[in-house]
């Protein structure tokens, strides 16, 4: 059976991104859709799992372990499990981005 989950009962409190934990919702993935403006993202972190992001509108500056990267709309790019990664808006408008963890829980440290 299909079923929907509406994007207001995963939307983040008082932010537009979207969180979509998996194991709420009988999926082997889990997903953040971030709506973020120019200078916002998340400082480094990692995952025991890939993660997989598909740049849908804007600019970001991705870090990769040492690497530092841009992606623009339409790129996809790939971080391996473990390894230290953010990202940061640095266009001029707003960076929508699909951000695709590869299991059903999502886990996150902080560094």
């Amino acid at each position: 059976m299909a079923a929907i989950v509406t994007a207001d009962t995963i939307r983040i409190s008082g932010s537009r991104t979207l969180r979509f934990e998996g194991r709420d919702h009988g999926s082997g993935v889990s997903f953040f859709l971030v709506t973020n403006d120019p200078g916002q993202g998340p400082g480094l972190h990692r995952h025991p799992y890939t993660e997989t992001w598909s740049v849908l509108e804007g600019e970001a500056t991705i870090t990769v372990g040492d690497e530092t990267v841009v992606a623009r709309a339409g790129d996809t790019a790939v971080v391996q499990p473990d390894v230290w990664h953010g990202f940061k808006n640095t266009g001029t408008g707003t960076l929508r981005m699909m951000c695709i963890h590869a299991s059903a829980e999502m886990i996150q440290e902080n560094l």
